[in-house]
């Protein structure tokens, strides 16, 4: 039910002039601020919650890096201490501007966040497992956090390489090459070996030209499987967990990205209201020009 204000008389142009405004729009804009407002916030809470986390990152790169010996090699692609403070850095940047753009309402900030979540989400698409796993393998013993990392996988998933044990010939110190002066030559590392439940001893050498052998001799001494078909098979036995994650992750990017498209569209809108209801005003007062007494209004 629609409720009016109040009118006005102009007696200049010596017409009613209604200036009402109706209840039903008061609480359709009220209505509209609130779904703003909604957005505008989740969005913050949103980016403050990666924000925390991209500062606990920066903050366990910098441990490791301090702890870490001096001698160790500084590259992003091997030192994990590294690429977890530049990851953090990044993280920590971007979310910045999700944040500040939110509450200041700058459009300009909010689209250059929308605009490298999408770079992300596409390289995160494009990105291939198996291609950064063969790097590991291939800058094995460059770091020692690298190394553990290695390690600690291949134990767990008992495997040995990407896709085969084989695969450890791309690494310098395991290649198998007449050339190659290394005693770990044509071998695999440690954490291939398959360790007895009985075993007191452990042979640290028992990858030691495992390579050269068959790989039904050398099944009985290490891991033969790659570790990229190991993984793949605990995620289909995990598809619940490993599908929910992921899925998650992938629609808490979407989410941002929708939440800062919407937010942008909405200050534009409110900002091209603003200039059309200035616009008005300016007709307005244009018609609320003072006529002096007794003025001849007839038409020549």
């Amino acid at each position: 039910m629609l409720q009016l204000e109040c009118c006005s008389w102009n007696a200049a142009a010596g017409r009613h002039k209604p200036r009402c405004r109706s209840g039903t729009s008061r609480m359709f804009l009220t209505e509209t601020m609130r779904g703003y407002r909604g957005v505008k916030y989740t969005l913050f809470f949103f980016c403050y919650c990666f924000w925390v986390v991209s500062a606990v990152l920066i903050a366990v790169g910098i441990y490791a890096k301090v702890a870490k010996e001096k001698d160790v090699v500084d590259t992003l692609t091997v030192d994990p201490a590294l690429l977890l403070i530049v990851v953090g850095l990044l993280m920590f940047l971007i979310t910045f501007l999700g944040c500040f753009g939110a509450l200041r309402n700058a459009t300009c900030l909010l689209k250059t966040f929308l605009s490298i979540l999408a770079v992300v989400l596409v390289l995160q698409v494009m990105e291939r497992t198996e291609t950064l796993m063969m790097k590991g393998v291939v800058r094995y013993r460059e770091d020692q956090d690298l190394e553990n990392a290695i390690d600690f996988v291949q134990k767990k998933f008992q495997c040995c390489g990407v896709e085969n044990y084989k695969d450890w010939s791309r690494n310098v110190y395991f290649e198998c090459s007449e050339s190659n002066p290394s005693l770990e030559v044509c071998g695999v590392p440690f954490s291939c070996c398959i360790h007895l439940q009985n075993q007191t001893v452990l042979n640290t050498m028992c990858g030691y030209g495992m390579q050269q052998q068959q790989e039904a001799a050398a099944r009985q001494h290490i891991f033969t499987a790659g570790c990229l078909q190991r993984i793949v098979l605990w995620a289909q036995k995990n598809l619940l967990l490993v599908a929910g994650l992921t899925a998650g992750l992938l629609l808490l990017e979407v989410c941002m990205m929708g939440l800062a498209a919407a937010q942008a569209a909405w200050i534009h809108r409110v900002r091209r209201r603003q200039k059309v209801s200035e616009g008005r005003r300016a007709e307005e007062r244009k018609e609320r020009l003072w006529f002096p007494a007794f003025a001849d209004f007839t038409e020549e």
